[in-house]
């Protein structure tokens, strides 16, 4: 019985909200990063690396990106390169670009209103610790 309850207090943990959290917006991450132009993967992790806290594996983004392009958000080309081995770009398509405009929107009116509430914790939050 006592390891059910740490398995639920685990569950409950603010690192596993976090991780949820940021699973939530990889999407529009990922689409995001696409916004100005096309980008390989690796590209990719290191903007959402350098942009955001969202500290990616190869292993994560490419399902997103194959995902998105089998919905048609995203097109991909591969590219020789110079040197070394040649490199798959992804790019926004005029569906992703539209699909993230009504993203970018939601997640404003909802992070604002979220905010709106956090704004006294946020004031008060030394007394607390």
């Amino acid at each position: 019985m006592a390891r059910l309850r740490m398995n639920a207090a685990e569950d409950d943990s603010p690192d596993r909200w976090e991780a949820q959290l940021r699973k939530g917006v990889l999407e529009m991450a990922a689409l995001a990063t696409l916004w100005s132009g096309r980008m390989y993967g690796l590209e990719i992790i290191r903007r959402l690396e350098s942009r955001s806290q969202l500290a990616l594996a190869e292993g994560t983004i490419y399902p997103i990106l194959n995902r998105l392009k089998a919905e048609g958000m995203v097109t991909s080309q591969w590219v020789e390169a110079e040197a070394g081995h040649p490199r798959k770009y992804y790019e926004l398509a005029d569906a992703g670009r539209k699909r993230l405009a009504q993203m970018a929107d939601a997640w404003a009116g909802f992070s604002a209103g979220v905010n709106s509430l956090l704004e006294p914790v946020l004031a008060e939050k030394e007394t607390v610790r």
